[in-house]
């Protein structure tokens, strides 16, 4: 199968601006470093606060809500009118809202807290995603793949770091993390320069017919409705793993809190090396095989982990994280091209679905694991990713684009 490419008339740089591609990655994984020790905390809250796992999901609740709400909406009012600024502002959102959790005394504070954490990730992951797919040079797959593994990679260092200081500083040492913070705002007001001198339109007629749909309205209202249940059973999987491995290790195998937090790093881990692998072998081979693997490809492992020891958990786990994380760049990319022209508004859509999804799933989970157990929660979501099943029906080629001009 041929690599994709795109028509020269649809590209705003010519070539890959791998300087702005590595900024954005790494402001990325700064603000997401920042957004895991919400979760990687958890221990940490619930002795200090008595919090019930109903409680726990509610936190992650309120903070994926939050972002995923504003996320389409932040958007949309992007691909009207560029803030090439926006960036660095929302993580003084952030800032914020990591120093108000550092000193939150009270369930509500906590809340709060991680609301704020939340919008300035809804300010963030559109406009980010906006300047990779622009800095790409056509190379989408590839550019979204490196920007998402910034953010896995910050993912799986809030567990590491959290075992590293909070676990044996407790919450005031959050506020340590704000130099995080400000130093992601520096590097997002330089990249904000950059994206006000490369944000203007090309125009012409050729990149105003590239910008039409080439299925019918809906073929592609289908697809996009079965790739956002893909990543509903990806993030619904996802969140019942981030948000209460560490809690499943404790339980099962009398793991100490230390050493769950580095099991959970090590699964995250494997999480940000599958997003970097998705978005090449994506461009290489096409993005319906890489999303039907990637999701589907996952169950085995998932089926076989309630019923594994310590060391086979571990290992299931990092299996489970390498291909189920592969298929996000894949599936962004791919609804990119069914509906070109409106970047921000399906970057938005998809990554405030995933964090909604993330929510939602961290919410229902807990609630079910205090009604049952968590043993009982891993078995239950090892079937999501038998959703996987519903890529037959996507169309079998994502070059959407490549209708002539």
């Amino acid at each position: 199968m041929k690599k994709a490419t795109l028509p020269s008339s649809d590209l705003l740089v010519s070539k890959t601006v791998f300087p702005i591609l590595l900024a954005i990655t790494s402001a990325h994984l700064l603000n997401d470093t920042i957004q895991s020790l919400i979760t990687a905390i958890y221990p940490v809250l619930r002795a200090s606060f008595g919090l019930s796992f109903t409680q726990i999901g509610f936190i992650t609740l309120t903070y994926q809500l939050t972002a995923s709400l504003l996320q389409p909406l932040v958007g949309s009012l992007t691909d009207r009118h560029p803030r090439p600024y926006s960036l660095a502002i929302g993580m003084g959102v952030t800032l914020l809202g990591l120093l108000s959790l550092s000193a939150a005394t009270h369930f509500v504070g906590l809340l709060l807290s991680v609301a704020c954490i939340g919008v300035g990730s809804a300010i963030f992951h559109p406009e980010a995603s906006r300047i990779a797919h622009l800095a790409s040079g056509g190379k989408r797959g590839m550019a979204q793949s490196l920007f998402q593994v910034g953010g896995n990679a910050g993912s799986a260092l809030g567990p590491l770091l959290a075992a590293l200081f909070v676990i044996k500083y407790g919450q005031p040492s959050l506020r340590w993390f704000s130099l995080l913070a400000l130093l992601a705002i520096g590097i997002l007001w330089v990249v904000g320069g950059w994206y006000k001198e490369h944000s203007r339109p090309s125009g012409g007629t050729s990149t105003a017919r590239n910008s039409q749909p080439a299925l019918p309205r809906q073929r592609i209202i289908l697809a996009i409705s079965i790739l956002l249940l893909l990543v509903f059973s990806k993030y619904f999987y996802l969140a019942g793993m981030s948000s209460y491995y560490t809690f499943y290790l404790m339980e099962k195998f009398q793991v100490p809190v230390r050493d769950s937090q580095l099991y959970l790093f090590l699964f995250m881990f494997s999480v940000a090396v599958g997003t970097f692998l998705g978005g090449p072998l994506g461009d290489r081979f096409g993005r319906r095989p890489v999303i039907w693997f990637s999701i589907l490809g996952a169950a085995p492992f998932t089926l076989l982990l309630p019923h594994a020891n310590l060391f086979w958990t571990s290992i299931l786990s990092i299996f489970i994280g390498l291909i189920l994380s592969s298929a996000f760049s894949a599936i962004l990319v791919y609804a990119q091209e069914l509906v070109p022209g409106k970047l921000g508004m399906i970057s938005g859509l998809f990554f405030g679905f995933a964090f909604g999804m993330g929510g939602i799933g961290s919410a229902v989970l807990g609630h079910l694991a205090d009604r049952t157990s968590l043993e009982y929660v891993y078995q239950l979501c090892a079937y999501l990713p038998l959703l996987g099943l519903l890529a037959i029906f996507l169309p079998k080629t994502a070059r959407v684009l490549s209708r002539p001009a």
